[in-house]
């Protein structure tokens, strides 16, 4: 009875271990495979760029330092030798016309003086020479030819006391024998390189201030030899600069030096800038960007919504209803931040240019 009932437990476990067994091995069921679309609330929220029409024009990123303009600068040398008494302005300040920049004592200067005081006593000598002998020419004590003589004595005169006059007054003279440095235009002293109780020599070659009108200032733009070809006269300039990140100052190239630096290799290109608020000052490095002509005229786009995938350069292009779809292009040319494209996109084009990377995966998978 015992070996009965262990025989049936026995086919009990079998059956349950059979039934089991079929239900693992019985067919999975598949999965409904999820289709990824792009809808129209997601595109709003990115970015999208047109494709421009093509104009032979093309941008190039060259490097620049801003000068003060050269036609409104002036260089003030001394015109004598002495002690510095005074230096009542600094670096950096702004100054009028004819304001004194500077003060010394000069015996070349009491020379002047000495010139001006003479050629004042000899101018009086002669006028009341002149006196004389128009008396005595009236009275017939004396011939036309001593009137004459008389006269033209005094012209003599006038002359030397003129020039004497005018030596003293340029070289910022006065009666009490110090000279002057005075300002000759109105603007920011760039350079300064005197200071009180300094001697100056008659041979100093060194400019002691440099003043100049900051009303307009120039960018000096460094241009390799490969893109001299490129730039005209009067192509149109941006230029950035890192104390303005959020500004761009407008201008146009008005002058091309057409001549190579034998140490740097590079061209200079001017372009002036006006400064009203005298934000640029001389020394800023900036960057240029000149939309410089080309003889490529293709359709351009962004850079940022080209997508290169096994060799070849694709596009989210949107189609008339604003659906996305990958579009093969061909690339004639590349910048900094432009494409010219030469097949697959036509002017007026729309592209998603913002997370454009994971969307392609999504809709080619």
């Amino acid at each position: 009875m015992q070996q009965i009932t262990t025989h049936i437990s026995r086919l009990s476990l079998l059956g349950m271990l059979f039934i089991a067994a079929q239900g693992c091995t019985s067919a999975p069921e598949t999965p409904v495979k999820e289709q990824f679309e792009i809808t129209d609330s997601l595109v709003k929220k990115l970015i999208i760029d047109t494709v421009s029409p093509a104009n032979s024009r093309t941008d190039l990123m060259f490097s620049a330092k801003i000068t003060a303009d050269e036609e409104r600068k002036a260089e003030i040398f001394p015109m004598v030798s002495g002690t510095v008494s005074s230096v009542p302005v600094r670096l950096g300040d702004r100054v009028g016309k004819g304001q004194v920049l500077a003060t010394l004592g000069s015996g070349e200067m009491a020379g002047f003086d000495k010139e001006v005081i003479s050629s004042a006593a000899e101018l009086r000598n002669a006028e009341r020479a002149l006196k004389q002998a128009q008396q005595l020419f009236d009275s017939g004590m004396s011939s036309a030819r001593e009137l004459e003589e008389a006269k033209n004595d005094l012209l003599v005169k006038q002359a030397e006391d003129r020039r004497a006059r005018a030596i003293l007054r340029l070289n910022g003279g006065s009666s009490s024998g110090s000279y002057t440095i005075k300002s000759p235009i109105s603007g920011f002293i760039i350079e300064k390189n005197v200071n009180a109780n300094m001697i100056l020599r008659p041979d100093n070659d060194n400019a002691l201030f440099t003043v100049a009108d900051l009303s307009t200032v120039w960018a000096m733009v460094n241009i390799y030899e490969s893109d001299i070809s490129r730039i005209r006269e009067g192509d149109e300039a941006s230029i950035s600069l890192l104390s303005y990140p959020e500004q761009e100052f407008k201008g146009k190239i008005d002058r091309i030096y057409n001549q190579i630096d034998n140490e740097s290799k590079v061209m200079n290109a001017r372009i002036s800038i006006p400064n009203p608020g005298y934000q640029l000052k001389p020394g800023m490095m900036s960057t240029v960007k000149i939309a410089a002509k080309t003889g490529i005229n293709l359709p351009v786009v962004n850079s940022r919504g080209i997508i290169f995938d096994d060799n070849k350069n694709y596009v989210l292009l949107l189609d008339a209803s604003g659906k996305p779809k990958i579009q093969e292009v061909e690339i004639g040319r590349k910048t900094a931040d432009k494409v010219y494209i030469s097949k697959g996109l036509t002017a007026g084009d729309r592209i998603i240019a913002s997370r454009q990377v994971f969307l392609f995966e999504s809709l080619k998978n």
